[in-house]
């Protein structure tokens, strides 16, 4: 699987006493455009889990190229991951954003599916936004990878107009 690049990302909640929790995951995959849904595997022993499913929400903060030294401190066992880093609530539901991303969105719990020694977590997008001119931290075979600028975009190649990449979103 270590051939399989992916992107690098943050999964952040708060339990019910507010307190900060977050793992790094390489498994963030897109899964329903309607209703917004995405989904990430984490292992089924976590304190982020534990916080996820007492408090029904989480978010993901997709990393910038930048963000490789965060991604190693969210992957530790450390037990105060955040004493060392800037978050700040996010919009809608509050859960911890990270700098630096590319992207963050904050989702409801929708369901938890087991997986082996691992769980499925599926989460309703209700927020979030992206930040313009950065580019993802990605990870393939052991290595940090910077993604470059890509040469032409989709809605360019069709014809069409770029959408505006700092667009924020609150869904309900």
């Amino acid at each position: 699987m270590g051939s399989l690049a992916s992107g690098v990302s943050v999964v952040t909640a708060l339990d019910a006493s507010g307190r900060p929790h977050g793992l790094t995951s390489s498994s963030v995959c897109s899964v329903s455009k309607d209703p917004p849904l995405l989904l990430f595997c984490v292992r089924q022993v976590s304190a982020t889990l534990d916080a996820i499913r007492e408090t029904g929400g989480f978010a993901v903060n997709f990393l910038d190229a930048d963000g490789h030294e965060i991604s190693e401190l969210f992957a530790s066992y450390n037990d105060d991951k955040f004493a060392s880093v800037a978050w700040r609530p996010g919009d809608v539901a509050g859960m911890p954003r990270l700098e630096p991303t590319v992207a963050f969105t904050e989702c409801a719990l929708h369901d938890v599916i087991a997986a082996g020694d691992h769980v499925i977590v599926l989460g309703r997008l209700v927020g979030g936004a992206t930040v313009p001119d950065r580019f993802p931290l990605g990870y393939w075979r052991g290595t940090y990878v910077r993604v470059s600028p890509p040469q032409y975009r989709r809605e360019e190649r069709n014809g069409h107009r770029p959408s505006d990449p700092s667009q924020s979103f609150h869904l309900e």
